[in-house]
């Protein structure tokens, strides 16, 4: 069973940094991509990074420029570095892992930017 945890959501100030990371059970080259989603109240689930196994990354374009994902092969982790936080950041930021016609998910870390 592939478990993903996330970790080190918090409360953070307008224009401020939080870097969250997604510890996998897995080998992270046994997933096509790793990335993640996130879901305001109210809202559906999007898109906000991945990156395949390759390398590659892929962001959305609302957090092109001030978020980064990056992986630890050794740690069976990927991480997102969040700078220049704005309130509309705020969500519930989940981990996600993709194989042909599957695709796993964490429970999500709290995320929000308030002052």
């Amino acid at each position: 069973q592939v478990q993903l945890v996330e970790s080190g959501g918090g409360l953070v100030w307008p224009g401020g940094s939080l870097s969250i990371s997604c510890a996998t059970s897995e080998n992270l080259f046994d997933f096509n991509s790793m990335g993640w989603y996130r879901q305001a109240p109210g809202k559906e689930r999007e898109f906000v990074a991945s990156m395949n196994v390759n390398g590659n990354p892929t962001y959305a374009d609302s957090v092109k420029g001030r978020f980064a994902i990056s992986r630890d092969d050794a740690k069976k982790t990927i991480y997102l570095q969040m700078n220049s936080l704005k309130p509309e950041d705020t969500s519930v930021y989940y981990c996600n892992a993709k194989i042909p016609c599957r695709s796993y998910w964490g429970r999500g870390t709290q995320v929000t930017v308030a002052s």
